[in-house]
């Protein structure tokens, strides 16, 4: 697998992005078949995991805890702080004293003395984002973690809480639907010298072929989504037929597709993708070379004013703070 560094590590460029094993889309897998995903990753050479605090509540940081514990010298674990559950309900807070505890839980649930890079999850509006940089920042000193990061932040935010202390990478929602990122926050990492670290590569499994219909399970995310709500998601499906079309041209897989081309927009990018199947996994980790033809054909026939809805609803949009597209 191609190396990129992150946090100061050579690591491969695409890891596994682990909530889909415990949160989101509708009925997580059994602890079995999560264990035999995060299994099979460390034996296809992925080394770059990726969890969150609140991902199942803390369950998702314990069973990567108990699956990668025997390999931890040999992986790049990511975790996050910053929004977490809260009796049952998620809340976005970005206070020190809380980032404090939510970091003594995580290592405990994770198996760990240290975290290689721990994101602060979502920007508390309410709290002064040096604030909450400044809190990571100690932990850093106490050697608790290795390195900062932001996720769902603008280029302004980034430059603001890089002048507090140093970012090693922001972890936004990227991929050929959602191009938030080239509005500001591709080009600043870039400037920056902070990884990009794309999440969503295959557009929560639309691109990636996975979604034909809108028969969701009760609590997956994607109910709430407006690309994947009635007139939109219709117009959507144009789109995925197009892109069938290409790869089946191409010989490579739709996710292929959909992640080379991420990976293909700046050294400094990495994709974490997410999947609850080995066979997904295989193919989410098998690179694809593209040529800047393909490349350019890919960014057109999923150009963004073909895309139907935007990426959330209102009031989960309120909460981020990634650029949207300039107005026409």
């Amino acid at each position: 697998m191609t190396q990129r560094v992150l946090a100061g590590r050579k690591i491969g460029a695409i890891g596994l992005g682990c909530m889909n094993l415990s949160h989101a889309y509708g009925t997580p897998p059994s602890r079995e078949a999560g264990t035999a995903v995060l299994t099979a990753a460390l034996e296809l050479g992925v080394t770059h995991f990726d969890t969150a605090s609140l991902y199942g509540f803390g369950q998702n940081e314990a069973l990567v805890g108990e699956v990668l514990a025997p390999h931890r010298r040999e992986v790049f674990l990511a975790s996050k702080c910053g929004m977490t559950g809260v009796n049952g309900t998620r809340v976005i807070d970005g206070r020190p004293e809380t980032l404090k505890a939510t970091l003594e839980e995580s290592l405990k649930r994770l198996r760990t003395d240290h975290i290689d890079l721990y994101y602060l999850h979502r920007w508390d509006k309410t709290v002064p984002i040096e604030d909450s940089v400044g809190a990571l920042g100690e932990m850093v000193k106490a050697g608790k973690i290795g390195a900062i990061g932001l996720s769902e932040v603008s280029a302004a935010t980034l430059r603001k809480a890089h002048a507090a202390h140093p970012i090693a990478a922001v972890q936004n929602e990227y991929s050929l639907w959602s191009r938030n990122p080239e509005y500001g926050l591709l080009a600043a990492t870039r400037d920056l010298g902070v990884a990009l670290v794309a999440f969503s590569p295959v557009g929560r499994g639309f691109l990636a072929g996975n979604v034909r219909d809108t028969h969701f399970a009760p609590g997956d995310i994607r109910t709430n989504m407006p690309r994947f709500q009635g007139a939109n998601f219709v117009a959507n499906l144009q789109i995925l037929s197009a892109l069938e079309a290409f790869v089946a041209k191409a010989g490579i897989s739709l996710a292929q597709a959909a992640i080379g081309w991420v990976l293909a927009q700046g050294a400094h990018v990495h994709a974490i993708p997410g999947t609850t199947s080995t066979l997904h996994l295989k193919d989410d980790i098998t690179e694809a070379t593209l040529t800047p033809a393909q490349l350019a054909a890919l960014a057109e026939i999923v150009a963004p004013a073909k895309v139907a809805g935007p990426r959330y609803g209102a009031a989960t949009q309120a909460e981020i703070d990634t650029e949207d597209a300039p107005a026409a």
